[in-house]
């Protein structure tokens, strides 16, 4: 494939930009054996009753983990409202994660919006983004870009990855913002810094083609082949091409220097992640 012609990039981008993890706990498939309530949770479930938010949020989270107790989503969206009623922060997003998907309880865009801003409201990151994709997608919300971008800033300035990625992907389309490669590269780098492959391989092929920032090609070919490491099993194929595509334009010592800088990146990274 080499380098995107510019409508395929557009719709890449676009796709890429409404993506969002959805972090939460992904509810099995198949049977669930029964298993007794354990006592911790019995104890808890007693301060639950009695109106503890915190305690609530916990029930919920072993309810919708299965942890101590039989797994039941409806049960863990039932015991989260009643937290989430009472200014739980984490309980509000989970809650939100659930109507996002469906899980425990019925799909509602609407309600995931709305309690998505109330853990946003209150710093969570996570929440921020995911309200920020309801934006770019126009569920449970109008479409808006511009609230999409302010809600991406919000949990990128946060550092999370996720958010800095698609605000990259907005500037360098100019949906939501002024179009600005400057800043989509920048950010661009800070979601590749902390091992985003997507980012990787845009903050690469922009480096490959001068687009937002000098050309460099060990440089470009150094995000590339990380990106390629990095890559869902779907994007590897595309990724590989576009690597080749510059290095059929490097000299050897420099795919030599572009490896090792892949490497020492490698090393760093994990140093990192250990911290």
């Amino acid at each position: 494939m080499g380098f995107l012609p510019l409508l395929a990039l557009v719709a890449f981008l676009s796709a890429t930009a409404g993506a969002s993890p959805q972090a939460g706990v992904t509810p099995p498939t198949g049977q669930v054996q029964a298993k007794p309530e354990i006592p911790e949770v019995t104890a808890l479930r007693q301060d639950a009753v009695r109106g503890n938010a915190e305690a609530q949020y916990w029930l919920a989270f072993n309810y919708q983990s299965g942890i101590g107790i039989q797994l039941d989503l409806t049960q863990a969206a039932a015991w989260y409202r009643k937290a989430a009623d009472q200014g739980h922060r984490e309980a509000q997003y989970n809650l939100a994660v659930l109507y996002d998907l469906g899980s425990g309880v019925a799909q509602d865009f609407e309600q995931a919006a709305l309690l998505y801003r109330k853990a946003a409201d209150q710093g969570r990151d996570k929440a921020q983004l995911n309200l920020g994709v309801l934006y770019y997608k126009g569920r449970g919300v109008p479409q808006d870009f511009a609230q999409a971008a302010a809600w991406y800033r919000q949990a990128a300035e946060r550092g999370l990855a996720e958010a800095q990625f698609n605000l990259a992907i907005l500037y360098e389309l100019g949906h939501g913002v002024a179009r600005d490669l400057t800043q989509a590269v920048s950010w661009y780098q800070n979601a590749a810094d902390q091992g985003v492959a997507d980012a990787m391989y845009r903050l690469g092929s922009m480096r490959a083609t001068g687009t937002g920032i000098p050309v460099d090609v060990v440089e470009a070919c150094k995000w590339l082949s990380l990106a390629v490491t990095r890559a869902a099993p779907d994007k590897q194929k595309d990724y590989r091409e576009t690597m080749a595509d510059v290095m059929a334009s490097m000299t050897p010592w420099q795919v030599a220097d572009a490896r090792n800088r892949a490497s020492a990146w490698v090393e760093e990274f994990a140093k990192r992640v250990k911290k």
